[in-house]
């Protein structure tokens, strides 16, 4: 389910939307490429890049590594706001991975150079302002947020 987006004042736009798709790698890349669908004339291509690239691992994670939410789906939630001038960096975009939850909580991992796995969450913390997970009882939430956060 797409949501819409709404105008706060002349100078800030907030746009929000989630979409559930199947807890698959094909299910993983049409999210993946709905994001960059959703984004792509809102936001500078840099910011848009890094975006693509946390929402992968996110979204990666969750397909490998842990349980599908009820009806076997994944959730990806975006909200990004632009505040002020797009130019002067007044862009924060918070994605949300939502999945059933595994054994373990997320954690960075310190990957070999030889390792072929096990630095998705670097590549987030790398990438990302912040990130973090919040846990209940029906599952998981990985979220990161990029960009400048508005004043």
């Amino acid at each position: 389910m797409l949501e819409g987006h709404r105008t706060l004042r002349a100078a800030e736009v907030e746009r929000a939307w989630s979409i559930d798709v199947p807890h698959d790698p094909r299910g993983a890349r049409r999210a993946r490429q709905q994001l960059e669908a959703e984004l792509r004339d809102l936001i500078p291509a840099a910011l848009l890049a890094d975006a693509v690239s946390v929402v992968a691992e996110l979204l990666g994670n969750a397909v490998r590594h842990a349980a599908p939410l009820p009806g076997g789906v994944i959730r990806l939630s975006c909200r990004m706001l632009i505040a002020g001038e797009v130019a002067a960096g007044g862009i924060s975009v918070e994605l949300r991975v939502s999945d059933g939850g595994a054994e373990g909580a997320p954690a960075q991992r310190r990957a070999g150079p030889d390792a072929i796995d096990g630095r998705g969450l670097t590549i987030v913390a790398a990438l990302a302002r912040d990130w973090g997970v919040e846990r209940d009882g029906d599952g998981q939430c990985v979220w990161a947020a990029l960009g400048v956060a508005p004043a």
